[in-house]
């Protein structure tokens, strides 16, 4: 069925007892064209796209829980293309034009609102910073104006500009960015997949990837053996031990980074605001809540859950940026697994498995870059040639040092993320 007025209408004239599952929920079939390890946001869109754009359906999306369960539904929402150095500034920019049409392309409200975003900087230095910033994204084709401080007061007067340590010098606003409801996302993704003939299996654990002669076969799973001609590994932070299935060893780490939510409350923040002092980034919920997070948790675990003096420290930047945050109450918190890559920066290559395919290391990034990330990824998949706005993402990057991107400008550091 296909969403629009005349059915929402008819709909509710006949007690909304005619609407039908998103998608199917099919057995798996002995075998596939292409198996997609991993139902975020990465792998349904990417067999979303393998499927509009390549004509391949013959597809099964394999997920050990539910679809909205794992990195998709565990994240703060941000949809922005705000990237500086080449490698990720086109690529981001690919993503967000994405973004805009994409609700039309699979026929589903994915609450995509383009509110803005508002970088704040609090001293000279990060002003000539975000000044570089702006005119990169500009030379991109993308959006951005640089506001002096009366300029934020006039959009943001709810903030403290007169923080003894970081008074806000400005902000760099970048008009297209803004943020979109994470499972809505998943659930549009999955069901424009499935109009289309994916499979999309859930509850189906996968145990091990069959290689022979270095070439990959198939899959095990909780629900049996299932051959697949190629095989893309899309786990985000459960990327490591997917990858050691087939003997792989990635340079990736795996991190909590937790992201919490209040209650309820009237509209007040009209925009997506980060703390460039503070590590602190926050904006409201449709529903009326405010979603706001911070840092990572800084050691390496597999566990969807936070501690307490991380929640404490994000808090503590939420009160010094504004400190009428205080009189919320806090509804919620829950924490992503992230794959932190040593650059920053995503991986979406072959492996030197034939037919293995590899999309990980999305950092902060993984939301944001749901479509670019499928769009990309399925035209590796089909074609084995990367696409142009992805192309530096390479694996072998790590193995000889020659086009790290550095997106952070602090080196290829680990645990300076």
């Amino acid at each position: 069925m296909r969403f629009s007025a005349w059915q929402i209408i008819k709909q509710g004239l006949t007690g909304n007892k005619g609407w039908t599952p998103h998608w199917r929920s099919p057995e798996p079939k002995p075998e596939y064209d292409v198996i997609i390890i991993g139902g975020g946001g990465h792998g349904l869109s990417t067999a979303f796209y393998l499927a509009k754009e390549h004509g391949i359906t013959n597809i099964a999306v394999l997920e050990k829980g539910y679809i909205g369960g794992g990195n998709v539904g565990r994240n703060t929402t941000i949809v922005r293309a705000n990237y500086m150095l080449p490698g990720n500034s086109e690529f981001y920019s690919h993503s967000l034009r994405l973004w805009e049409n994409m609700e039309t392309d699979f026929n589903f409200n994915a609450m995509h609102s383009q509110r803005g975003i508002i970088n704040l900087f609090h001293s000279d230095g990060q002003r000539d910073a975000y000044a570089r910033r702006g005119n990169q994204m500009i030379s991109q084709g993308d959006d951005a104006v640089l506001l002096d401080r009366e300029g934020v007061r006039q959009m943001l007067p709810y903030l403290d500009f007169e923080q003894t340590r970081f008074p806000i010098f400005g902000g760099l606003y970048h008009p297209r960015g803004g943020s979109a409801r994470h499972d809505a996302v998943a659930w549009g993704y999955a069901r424009g997949a499935d109009m289309r003939g994916v499979d999309i299996i859930q509850n189906c654990e996968v145990t091990g990837i069959d290689i022979e002669g270095g070439i990959v076969k198939g899959v095990q799973t909780s629900r049996g053996a299932i051959r697949a001609k190629k095989v893309a590994l899309m786990t985000a932070g459960r990327s490591s031990q997917t990858a050691a299935m087939a003997g792989l060893t990635l340079p990736i780490e795996s991190h909590v980074l937790q992201a919490f939510v209040s209650e309820g409350l009237k509209p007040c923040i009209d925009h997506v605001v980060t703390y460039g002092m503070g590590h602190f980034y926050i904006s409201q919920s449709d529903k009326g809540g405010l979603v706001f997070g911070g840092d990572l948790d800084f050691y390496a675990s597999y566990a969807a859950r936070g501690n307490l003096p991380m929640a404490e420290h994000v808090l503590e930047a939420g009160m010094t940026l504004m400190p009428m945050i205080g009189k919320a109450r806090m509804l919620r918190s829950w924490g992503g697994i992230m794959d932190m890559s040593p650059d920053g920066s995503p991986i979406i290559d072959k492996t030197d498995i034939s037919g293995l395919y590899l999309n990980c290391g999305w950092c902060y990034g993984g939301f944001k870059a749901v479509p670019g990330s499928g769009f990309s990824m399925a035209h590796l998949v089909a074609k084995d040639e990367p696409h142009g706005p992805a192309a530096k993402f390479r694996l072998d990057r790590f193995a000889t040092g020659l086009g790290l991107m550095d997106e952070e400008g602090t080196g290829a550091q680990h645990n300076l993320h």
